[in-house]
């Protein structure tokens, strides 16, 4: 696969070349005074971009799924009970997480292409008058599906029950790209990674902790040592870690932090929604659906799209790496063969867009899919002809 060609996959996302260079920096002393000049900056950054005043920000060096970890093993006692849906992959791994935690998972189940249910969250809190469930988990952005759940309506769900279950949310795939609320939704623990919206290597696990899930962590008996938010947070306001640090992603950060606050955060959201409209229009006009069941559950940084009876979704990934050197995703778990996925977030533009959709034209034109060669490259150029202006004044 060329290195040359930009990725299409929905993280890890492509690496801006003012990122790449943050992140070529020589050792230095993690026990400096040098260290903590780069460090703790890094707390009030993260905050802005988690839209938080009064959340704890811990940074591990790991990924999303450690993340998950921190998330249940910092607020959570082993056999409590917790509320989840099972809609796409990455809700099934975090469900398959908490049960190998032993915890006890009243699992609901939706389609593949739709979102967290929220009025039946509303309805099992009701019913849980002794208020046994401790955490609802919700993954905001299914990477999988390229489906966005209403995170929003959740905690207006648990407000309706008066339901004091902690909201535990996946935004790995959302948080630097789609509007995110911790604040204003009530989240009580975030969670994302470096390798998506902030644009840089895999290897960070980066979590927001509520006031609240921090007073849980004082009862929370389920094991935990290197994802120990006690000990991070007892060592981070000194511009420490308890352990190495990846010093040359934590510099990437800072560097990433100053790239979002320089483009702004709202139009980044708008370049999102943007990159996605675009990929959206090419794939009706060929004549294709998206596996997001309607309009409100698209996301912004990956559109699933659902290949036609008889024909294989992965072959299509397989072929464009194969001739054209590019990458796209396959469809995980039910959706398997199914789909293909078109990443569009991080360091992207409408150009970069646009070599991505003619690619999977020639992909499925070279497999015989049943699309006019063009049809959608034409259909994207004329939503980001029209919309370039717009743009432009934005920024």
């Amino acid at each position: 696969m060329s290195s040359q060609n930009p990725v299409f996959i929905p993280g890890p996302t492509n690496i801006p070349e003012r990122l790449r260079h943050a992140v070529n920096m020589p050792t230095l002393d993690h026990r400096s005074a040098s260290f903590g000049a780069i460090f703790k900056p890094l707390f009030p950054g993260v905050k802005k971009v988690l839209k938080t005043r009064d959340a704890e920000i811990v940074i591990f060096p790991a990924t999303g799924t450690a993340g998950w970890e921190a998330a249940i093993s910092n607020t959570l006692s082993p056999g409590d009970k917790i509320l989840a849906c099972r809609h796409g992959m990455f809700s099934h791994r975090w469900i398959d997480m908490c049960e190998r935690h032993g915890l006890d998972v009243h699992k609901l189940t939706a389609p593949w292409g739709a979102g967290a249910p929220a009025a039946e969250f509303q309805a099992v809190l009701e019913a849980d008058k002794d208020h046994e469930i401790k955490a609802v988990l919700v993954t905001h952005n299914e990477t999988a599906t390229g489906v966005r759940s209403d995170v929003g309506a959740v905690r207006k769900a648990l407000d309706a029950a008066r339901h004091p279950a902690l909201l535990l949310v996946d935004g790995v795939s959302s948080i630097g790209s789609m509007d995110f609320r911790m604040d204003e939704w009530g989240v009580d623990v975030a969670v994302t990674g470096s390798q998506k919206g902030f644009m840089l290597p895999t290897g960070l696990a980066i979590v927001g902790v509520s006031q609240k899930a921090l007073k849980a962590m004082e009862t929370a008996r389920l094991p935990r040592c290197f994802l120990d938010f006690r000990d991070m947070l007892n060592t981070n306001p000194k511009g420490g870690y308890p352990f190495t640090p990846p010093v040359q992603l934590l510099f990437g950060l800072g560097e990433s932090l100053k790239m979002i606050e320089e483009e702004g955060l709202e139009n980044i959201y708008a370049r999102h929604h943007r990159l996605a409209e675009g990929v959206r229009r090419a794939v009706a006009a060929w004549g294709l659906k998206l596996c997001a069941h309607s309009p409100d559950l698209y996301s912004e940084t990956v559109s699933a799209v659902v290949v036609p009876e008889g024909f294989d979704g992965t072959r299509v990934v397989v072929h464009a790496a194969d001739k054209y050197g590019v990458a796209f995703g396959v469809g995980l778990g039910d959706v398997a063969g199914k789909l293909f996925r078109i990443g569009h977030l991080g360091s992207l533009t409408d150009v970069m867009a646009l070599s991505g959709i003619a690619t999977a034209e020639m992909v499925m034109a070279d497999l015989d899919f049943p699309i006019k060669l063009g049809s959608g490259v034409a259909a994207a150029q004329e939503y980001y002809r029209g919309t370039a202006a717009a743009l432009s004044k934005a920024a």
